[in-house]
């Protein structure tokens, strides 16, 4: 997505620092900035991606810029590439997909969400919102992702900001943080069929599964008929409250729904063995049982049934509800794929601690999505390769005449 830029960037050509060193870094940055359609965007992105990646601490842009350039003026372009450079980040999360794909076939599909606080009401979409892995009702920016899991790694490879009506009703709060004419409100469950999409059309296979949590929306039955109406498998965690039919019984007008949590218990329990994305394995003790969704048109042909199952916890509790289509698999199985909502947690706590998502302010709607775009390639480059950090960054920091940055003013218009 392009979007328009208020204020053009113009970056000395002498002063952008070369970050094509051998490979792979280069190859990495080859390919996935290749859609850039200028030599300086694609060399700010490379300057940013490796200031992500040996920038110690903090990763605040004065910081970033210090760690690759040595010309005063560093700090103000690689500004104004991340927040104000009309560069479209699509293409680069598409090349960034399938650089991905490259190292292994994806097992799933996890959509995991970011929670980045922030303070005042200046940044993009900030709002309150309760976050019910810590408790806690934070002002914050709530981001949707979308992961790869190859080889028991999750990588980042595609975001959604999720904006409150208010943002996207507001004229001035539009314009302020240049939200596109064409893009609206849409709530969790529209944003998450939107990145499972998105990955369909980008990725060479399809049979992954997706596996979200989605335990807290209520709207959750949403998102599962979507992905049926997909064909996509999916394991799927939903709130105890969630409707459910009954499979088998038999009532003149059909089979009253349920919540999950009620139904789950008339099932059947039994001890599976659970294999972490890391190897690590454990034993469960599960209830399980086949339903089906409400909701389906009259008439129309009855759908295959889904499995509902939950971890019996040690006090005899319930814990998570989840709801899966791969109903051919056995359970252990299955559970195994639930555990993948642990690696998107790790991966965002990781993008967090070592790669500064949450060290930039985000008040623009496109510095948003190009920050996102680039600590997810860092992070994936990193996870996949295992490689050292980039270094010795050469750099040329004698700015340009007046007149050659009015020309490259002139070509950002």
């Amino acid at each position: 997505m392009v979007v328009p830029c208020a204020l053009p960037i113009s970056t000395p050509v002498s002063e952008v620092p070369d970050p094509h060193l051998a490979s792979p870094f280069s190859d990495f940055t080859d390919q996935v900035f290749q859609n850039l359609r200028r030599a300086d965007q694609r060399r700010w992105a490379g300057a940013y991606l490796a200031g992500l990646l040996i920038t110690p601490g903090k990763k605040s842009v004065r910081r970033l810029a210090g760690a690759v350039s040595a010309s005063p003026t560093a700090v103000q372009s690689l500004r104004q590439f991340v927040s104000l450079s009309p560069w479209d980040w699509d293409p680069v999360m598409h090349e960034l997909t399938r650089w991905a794909e490259r190292h292994g076939p994806a097992a799933t599909w996890a959509i995991g969400r970011a929670v980045l606080p922030k303070r005042g009401d200046r940044s993009v979409g900030v709002h309150r919102y309760f976050d019910p892995s810590t408790g806690r009702t934070l002002n914050c920016q709530l981001g949707l992702g979308a992961f790869l899991c190859i080889g028991g790694l999750q990588v980042p490879v595609d975001w959604r900001l999720l904006l409150p009506a208010p943002w996207t009703e507001d004229p001035q709060l539009r314009r302020r943080a240049r939200i596109p004419d064409e893009v609206s409100h849409r709530p969790l469950w529209a944003q998450a069929l939107d990145l499972v999409d998105t990955l369909e059309a980008r990725t060479e296979s399809t049979a992954a599964p997706v596996v979200a949590d989605m335990s807290d929306d209520p709207d959750a039955g949403l998102f599962l008929r979507g992905l049926s109406q997909r064909a996509r498998d999916f394991v799927v965690a939903v709130p105890q409250h969630q409707k459910v039919l009954p499979v088998g019984e038999r009532t003149p007008n059909g089979p009253d729904p349920v919540s999950a949590r009620a139904h789950v218990s008339q099932g059947n329990t039994e001890t599976v063995l659970v294999t972490a994305a890391d190897g690590r394995q454990q034993e469960l003790r599960v209830q399980s049982v086949l339903v089906r969704l409400p909701g389906a048109r009259a008439g129309a042909t009855p759908e295959y049934p889904y499995r509902l199952f939950t971890e019996v916890l040690p006090d005899g509790s319930q814990g998570v509800m989840w709801l899966t289509s791969l109903t051919h698999r056995r359970l252990d199985n299955v559970a195994s794929l639930a555990t993948r909502r642990h690696g998107t947690t790790a991966a965002v706590a990781g993008m967090e601690r070592h790669f500064g998502l949450l060290d930039f302010e985000g008040r623009s709607f496109p510095g948003w999505y190009h920050h996102m775009t680039l600590v997810s390639a860092a992070y994936t480059y990193q996870r996949l390769t295992h490689r050292p950090a980039p270094r010795h960054l050469p750099c040329c920091p004698t700015p340009l005449p007046q007149h050659t940055r009015e020309r490259l003013h002139l070509a950002d218009r």
